[in-house]
């Protein structure tokens, strides 16, 4: 199968590779002339012939391409918002990635307000590290475009202003129902037609009262995964999976 990678705009019949992709497919891979690889611009994917490699000692790296055909593309038909509480950094780029590869249409990462101090302070320092992991994740699982990324928020904030049609969040609370019977219930738009979904998955310490209240003031639906405690990786993979099969997506 062969590899894709995002360019930044196609030319009339060209595209080009820059910096560290074209330095990773030139010098890891080792990119020669005549090799196909797909391009995606986020748009549209073409199949794109290696025509020139030039990985300079000094100076910017470029691969260039000649286009060579279209390839059939899309995202897919639901689009997922991810609303994750910021954790430890090695588990929260884990999700990141994980996520990805599910398909997310976007990421928020959530100030809750028992999300550890100090990994909320460094957070802003790891926002270009976090879009570096993504496009990476979204090139290996061949994505149409990668997720886009925001910046770390309050839950309060983001449960305000959500306006996906489909609004959960995950609870630890013994009387939450249970994710797959919230799916059936008739304040759920039915299979294939939702479009939009919100997920909301808290920090390791669980969401405060006022959180709770908030994400109930905003539209969002309460669901557990079952008895048992997940790590928040855990829980991101299963309750993507869960959504993305329940309404249809998969």
């Amino acid at each position: 199968m062969r590899r894709r990678f995002f360019v930044d705009r196609f030319e009339s019949d060209s595209a080009a590779l820059r910096g560290e992709t074209a330095e990773h497919l030139g010098r890891v891979l080792r990119a020669e002339p005549g090799q196909l690889y797909e391009l995606s611009d986020g748009h549209r994917v073409w199949l794109g012939r290696v025509e020139d490699v030039a990985l300079p000692k000094r100076g910017e790296s470029r691969i260039e391409f000649a286009l060579v055909e279209p390839i059939p593309a899309r995202e897919p038909a639901l689009r997922i918002e991810l609303l994750i509480s910021v954790v430890k950094f090695d588990r929260f780029e884990w999700c990141l990635e994980k996520a990805t590869e599910l398909g997310v249409s976007e990421i928020v990462p959530l100030a809750a307000a028992r999300t550890d101090k100090p990994l909320l302070a460094a957070a802003g320092k790891r926002h270009a590290r976090w879009e570096k992991i993504i496009l990476e994740s979204a090139q290996q699982s061949r994505r149409l475009r990668p997720p886009l990324i925001r910046a770390v928020a309050s839950p309060e904030e983001v449960f305000a202003h959500s306006s996906s049609a489909c609004k959960i969040f995950l609870s630890e609370r013994p009387d939450a129902p249970r994710l797959h019977e919230l799916l059936r219930s008739p304040s759920i738009p039915p299979a294939g037609t939702a479009g939009t979904a919100a997920l909301a998955i808290g920090p390791e310490g669980g969401w405060t009262d006022a959180e709770i209240a908030a994400a109930g003031a905003g539209g969002f639906a309460e669901a557990s995964l079952g008895e048992t405690i997940l790590r928040t990786e855990t829980a991101v993979l299963a309750s993507i999976a869960v959504i993305r099969f329940a309404l249809g997506d998969f």
